[in-house]
């Protein structure tokens, strides 16, 4: 592996053209373990401030097993290379490259919308999706704690929520995660692309550290919150000789289930990923993409419904067959998680005796 050429980034690309054509933030102790010291005086982000019409985004997608999220934010400090979420920048005329990770938006207002919505009578509870696009723990949660008070709220009124996050900053809502989950109303599944703190860094340089995510599962489990690992993005000759080790290590720390998802290349991540495998592994990009394309038809991607998760080839079947193995073997073989919504009372729980 070749040394890393945007210290404490992931993209290598800024572009600003797009299809649709101020504060600094200090070091958090997120990701210290993650990245070198004398990284972080270059790392300063930029945050503005959106007032959204709605807290509750919806989809309609035959590929997803929920059908409501909430993101607090838009762009993710991680600055995962692979995030399948960088295109939605585009949407703001921003580049879903370096200012996908630098220029990020707060939705203050979200809690107060999420409380309005909930009180809707025309509204069906079903479980909330925390998560889907950007993470709900990176970094900047630290400063604003819009995750926090959403689960408050959700947690108030008896509403079911499942996290999906690649942060150890789970572990500081325990203290409401836990009760949820005794009431049968939260899960958490637990993102760990790989163990190795090297490729960590390069892959995903401002990320929880692998050995944090794997404590933080741990810490989940022991105040008997429902957790999951995702295996995701599984990269050929990156990291899917890893596969085995990472359910391994997400048993012994107490994971109930796993899931996994090879890597998806929508619009602009394509350049942006192919960019970065030239730039920091110039000895293997041609062949980490002549597999991908060989899953994908041909293509760098594919974006149909029934199609993007359901990669086709040898490769990805051994990929499957590796991954189902692994599960048998270590235990992991719950394939669900089942989320209470007999008890939703959206007006809180202080009214559920009226």
């Amino acid at each position: 592996m070749s040394r890393r050429v945007n210290a404490a980034r992931g993209a290598t690309l800024n572009t600003t053209s797009t299809r649709f054509d101020d504060l600094a933030r200090e070091a958090d102790g997120d990701w210290l373990d993650s990245v070198a010291e004398d990284d972080l005086p270059s790392f300063r982000t930029e945050i503005s401030y959106e007032t959204p019409r709605t807290a509750i985004t919806r989809n309609t997608s035959p590929d997803l097993s929920f059908d409501r999220s909430i993101n607090a934010y838009r762009g993710c400090e991680h600055g995962c290379v692979y995030c399948f979420a960088r295109p939605t920048h585009a949407y703001l005329g921003l580049s879903p490259g370096l200012d996908f990770e630098r220029r990020l938006t707060v939705k203050k207002s979200i809690p107060e919308l999420l409380r309005k919505e909930l009180e809707n009578p025309r509204y069906e509870c079903r479980p909330m999706a925390l998560g889907t696009n950007t993470d709900p723990y990176q970094p900047v949660e630290g400063k604003y704690g819009t995750t926090r008070k959403i689960l408050e709220i959700l947690s108030e009124t008896n509403h079911p929520v499942m996290i999906t996050t690649k942060s150890a900053r789970v572990m500081r809502d325990i203290d409401i995660l836990a009760p949820m989950a005794e009431r049968g109303l939260a899960a958490v599944m637990v993102s760990v692309t790989t163990l190795d703190p090297e490729t960590a860094k390069t892959l995903e340089p401002r990320a929880t550290a692998p050995h944090r995510r794997i404590a933080a599962v741990k810490a989940l489990v022991e105040a008997h919150v429902p957790v999951s690992v995702s295996l995701a993005p599984l990269i050929p000759a990156i990291n899917d000789h890893e596969i085995e080790a990472i359910l391994e290590a997400a048993a012994k720390a107490g994971a109930g289930m796993a899931s996994m998802i090879l890597i998806r290349l929508p619009h602009e991540v394509s350049p942006i990923f192919r960019a970065w495998l030239d730039a920091n592994m110039p000895d293997r990009a041609a062949r980490v993409m002549a597999h991908i394309r060989e899953m994908r038809g041909g293509k760098d991607n594919e974006g149909g419904f029934h199609a993007r998760f359901k990669p086709q080839g040898a490769y990805a079947a051994m990929i499957r067959a590796r991954f189902q193995a692994g599960c048998r073997r270590f235990g992991l073989t719950r394939r669900d998680i089942p989320l209470r919504t007999d008890l939703f009372s959206p007006r809180g729980r202080q009214f559920s005796l009226f």
